[in-house]
């Protein structure tokens, strides 16, 4: 017989983009195929995160990169899929349909690599049930497209422009870790038509086999995740932070997430939800901890939300013990 789930507590509940979120965490894309990946795996339950991240998807099917396209590396992963997806018509009504939008919000992730793709793609999302799409203008292991638009703010505000054009669902720019002004890409972002911001995408690498003298990845460069990649992920969810607090834009901070304490620290640099991904490859039940840790710290510090922690950075001080 089914057991029935306890509810997660209401202090983790929000609005995210004018969406209800019953828990800070969402899920990153390509890290649980199109939402139905981890759902054969007992105790794994959708519920347990506010939101997931479908994979990246394009306007026609790709078969992505030659392999190899992951590799350990010390304290993270690197990959380059290359955006392998089935197409953007396939998703929508093959894929969306399967999907109980009762258990979760879902988010498209859009992808491209041209301006126009992008907009094809949102058109066919945007005659859809899913919720929100988040775009993918920062994917550092796809040859065209990718780094090219999200590492150039004219760039990322002309394909961000263009999407909201198409469409009046919420649309959340992932930003790129691999530029010179973070700072600015997310104004430029925003002032274009971004109601929200993930902060950040992988950030790139590449690995060698001293033997052979050849690179590890086909791609030969691909996007680092994990834990190695935390501490630069909070420093550009701070950055970002003031830039979109005062534009009235919230921000998924994500980078390195593996424990409760990792996304506390994310939410009181500023960010409102927690991306988790990487974490999910090797406890895929992550997700049941992390809420209760940060159900946890919030009763303890007398909080009643979890949205009143988001930017709660004391600067002025170092802690104590450090």
């Amino acid at each position: 017989m089914a057991t029935v789930r306890e509810a997660l507590p209401a202090a983790l509940a929000f609005k995210f983009c004018g969406l209800d979120f019953t828990s800070p965490i969402v899920l990153l894309s390509g890290c649980v195929g199109f939402g139905e990946e981890y759902t054969r795996i007992e105790g794994f339950s959708n519920r347990d995160c506010g939101a997931i991240v479908l994979k990246g998807t394009t306007g026609r099917a790709r078969l992505g990169n030659p392999p190899h396209r992951v590799y350990e590396t010390p304290m993270g992963m690197l990959n380059a899929i290359g955006l392998q997806n089935p197409g953007a018509s396939h998703v929508v009504d093959g894929i969306l349909p399967t999907l109980d939008f009762e258990e979760t919000r879902f988010i498209a992730n859009v992808s491209g690599s041209t301006i126009d793709e992008y907009v094809e793609v949102v058109r066919r999302f945007d005659d859809s049930r899913i919720d929100a799409m988040e775009i993918n203008i920062s994917c550092p292991n796809v040859k065209e497209g990718g780094v090219q638009f999200g590492n150039y703010p004219d760039m990322s505000a002309r394909v961000v422009a263009a999407c909201r054009a198409v469409t009046k669902k919420p649309l959340i720019t992932k930003l790129s870790p691999n530029q010179t002004d973070i700072r600015e890409n997310a104004r430029m972002c925003i002032e274009a038509g971004s109601d929200g911001l993930a902060v950040i995408n992988t950030v790139m690498g590449m690995a060698i086999d001293a033997e052979s003298r050849r690179p590890i990845i086909g791609n030969v460069q691909g996007g680092l995740s994990g834990p190695a990649i935390k501490p630069i992920a909070l420093l550009k969810v701070h950055q970002v932070y003031d830039v979109a607090r005062r534009h009235g834009v919230p921000i998924i901070g994500q980078g390195g997430i593996t424990t409760a304490t990792d996304a506390l620290e994310f939410l009181i640099a500023g960010a409102s939800a927690v991306g988790v991904g990487t974490a999910l490859f090797y406890d895929p039940l992550v997700c049941r901890k992390i809420n209760a840790g940060i159900a946890t710290y919030l009763a303890a510090h007398g909080l009643g939300s979890v949205s009143e922690l988001t930017g709660t950075l004391d600067t002025g001080r170092p802690a104590s013990g450090h």
